[in-house]
């Protein structure tokens, strides 16, 4: 009966150590793929993520601090400091960070010259503005097809005009490229020229510096 009780005791004990094993391994792998101020490029798991300061990710994985030289991250409570590699440090460095620099126009306005679904285009840079916006013969020659988006109205100089809420697949500044925004068509002649509003413009820092207005890619 004694030797039975033990039998039982040791199958019942396998899938125990089992649990513990897959507890012991299903902790996220993380390396470091790149390191910049307050934020890293982190491999977790094999997948890159990039992380900022203080972001917690999907795995557990938080972002303590991070500079050029080393990141702190934290899994379960457990802080540790993580190094890259010279080779891989090569690979992701600031500098692959894009920026435009738009001289101030004598109206005070920025313009500068874009793409816009792989159509050339210039285009006014407007903080004011919620999205991207032009008229409809602009968007006609750009080949959006603004009648399929969402109707609305806006108002303009000339009182309350038709407009549409569109998609906008890409547009590039630069070589600073957006993907996926979204844009207002107002049905007319206004605006004269396309303003790059914020739909845009959030996926860029900004700096006034003299006379110019720098746009910088975050990644």
């Amino acid at each position: 009966m004694t030797r039975f009780v033990r039998l039982v005791a040791l199958v019942l004990s396998v899938p125990a150590a089992w649990l513990l094993a897959a507890t012991a391994v299903a902790g996220p792998q993380v390396q470091v793929k790149g390191l910049f101020a307050n934020r890293a490029i982190l491999e977790i798991n094999g997948e890159d993520r990039l992380v900022k300061t203080g972001e917690l990710t999907a795995e557990g994985v938080l972002l303590v601090s991070s500079n050029s030289r080393e990141a702190v991250v934290e899994v379960d409570g457990i802080r540790q400091t993580l190094t890259l590699t010279r080779q891989i440090a090569s690979e992701f460095t600031d500098a692959e960070r894009k920026e435009v620099r738009i001289p101030k126009s004598v109206d005070s306005h920025y313009r500068v010259s874009g793409t816009i679904e792989g159509h050339p285009v210039e285009m006014l840079v407007d903080t004011g503005a919620t999205t991207v916006v032009m008229n409809s013969a602009e968007a006609e020659r750009l080949g959006i097809d603004y009648r399929r988006g969402q109707k609305g109205q806006a108002t303009t100089a000339s009182g309350v005009v038709t407009s549409y809420l569109v998609d906008i697949n890409q547009i590039s500044v630069a070589g600073i490229d957006v993907h996926n925004i979204k844009g207002a068509v107002i049905v007319g002649e206004f605006p004269q020229q396309v303003l790059l509003g914020n739909t845009f413009l959030t996926h860029v820092s900004m700096e006034q510096e003299a006379n110019e207005l720098i746009l910088r890619s975050k990644f």
